[in-house]
């Protein structure tokens, strides 16, 4: 939370008390927040993570472990206070809210279908594909107009259903192992959508749908399952879309001459979209050569298969005679490894650069080799390390955590 309140009635603390009483550290980034987020001192923080019966009253807040301390004839008063305060500082905008109706989906067990997005499903092969659709007609010329489109607005609209398609991958399709991310569109209509996205970002209703395809994105990265981005002809793989393909973890890329297959960047490469750690990211991807990415800035594209390749905007690009067996070959090798192993791997490899509290939980935990090293996958009776150097091949459970 943003602030914590502490009730002083001589008997209430607040603690982290997993090791004296465990044995164990304090689970879910509990330590992170304490000298990180909260800025606690170290020696502090010591003292407080081996006091079992926690700290109270006023060495909670001198410590910085609350913000404050209220006694309990006064508590309920100086909760409502600062709620007004924190109310009339809010920024005041005369503002009619949007509806957000039901989603429209039609759901069979192949997959599920929206207005904008296709979820299709191989069980079999432990692989599902999904497919975004680009917008069908150009955006409003004014914020006014864009507002009056509320939810029906393309880039709120095609987000809100890519929202509900993985949340459904990752509640009712753990054996899932490998999502194939495609798009489908006009690029130009696309581009002309992130402009408007771009010159009318201080709109307050703008302003809030580029939060949410923001969080769909990072909802995307945060995605315990591989991605694979397939640009083929007929793709929107350009500007505010381009971003689920560097999402991914790979990219091929269909080089055909006798079909345009481009990529185009926009100004919702550059900043709009960060991931959970803070960068861009066409930033964490260049983060060796970050004077790359202000050249791409500067040269937007297109990129037709080659130029991408040389731009590092793509992983494989390969001609049509080698490409449908090139993402043949690349689907089955990823779909049979072991998915705690793949889980750890990107886990770390998606969140280059610097940690924030939310990547060291949610992205690269260290705790995910000493998870990984207990799973049966790995030394279970069938375990791939259990079997290594035997004739045995090993056997998955192939759910996703």
């Amino acid at each position: 939370c943003d602030e914590i309140l502490l009730v002083d009635d001589g008997n209430s603390t607040v603690s982290l008390p997993e090791t004296p009483l465990l044995a164990v550290l304090p689970g879910t980034g509990g330590l992170t927040r304490l000298v990180d987020k909260r800025k606690v001192r170290r020696d502090l923080a010591d003292v407080f993570c081996t006091v079992a019966e926690g700290i109270k009253g006023r060495r909670a807040k001198e410590w910085g472990l609350v913000d404050d301390v209220v006694a309990r004839s006064r508590f309920d008063d100086a909760v409502q206070s600062r709620a007004e305060v924190l109310a009339a500082g809010s920024p005041t905008r005369e503002r009619v809210g949007i509806r957000l109706p039901p989603l429209t989906r039609k759901t069979t067990d192949a997959g599920i279908e929206y207005d904008y997005v296709s979820l299709a499903l191989d069980r079999p092969a432990r692989v599902a594909r999904v497919t975004v659709r680009g917008p069908d007609q150009a955006p409003p010329a004014s914020a006014a107009e864009i507002r009056q489109l509320g939810a029906a607005w393309w880039p709120l609209a095609a987000f809100r259903e890519l929202d509900d398609a993985l949340l459904h991958l990752r509640v009712n399709e753990a054996e899932i192992g490998l999502v194939l991310l495609n798009t489908q569109g006009r690029p130009e209509e696309l581009l002309a959508h992130d402009d408007a996205l771009d010159r009318f970002a201080s709109d307050w209703f703008v302003a809030e749908v580029r939060f949410h395809a923001a969080r769909v994105l990072r909802r995307l990265d945060l995605t315990a399952k591989s991605l694979f981005a397939l640009i083929e002809p007929g793709s929107c793989f350009s500007g505010t879309l381009f971003e689920v393909a560097l999402a991914a973890d790979r990219s091929y890329m269909l080089d055909d001459p006798d079909q345009d297959n481009t990529i185009t960047l926009s100004a919702m490469n550059f900043g709009a979209f960060p991931m959970t750690h803070g960068p861009t990211r066409l930033a964490t991807r260049f983060l060796g050569t970050p004077a790359r990415v202000d050249e791409l800035r500067a040269a937007p594209g297109p990129y037709d298969p080659g130029q991408a390749l040389d731009a590092g905007l793509a992983t494989v690009v390969a001609d049509d005679i080698d490409y449908a067996d090139e993402v043949r070959m690349a689907v089955e090798e990823r779909a049979s490894l072991s998915p705690d192993a793949l889980t750890g791997m990107e886990a770390n490899l998606r969140f280059a650069g610097a940690e924030n509290c939310d990547s060291k939980i949610f992205g690269r935990l260290s705790a995910w080799q000493n998870w990984i090293f207990q799973r049966p996958n790995a030394v279970g009776e069938k375990g791939a390390l259990t079997l290594y150097g035997r004739p045995e091949r090993p056997v998955f459970d192939f759910r996703r955590t």
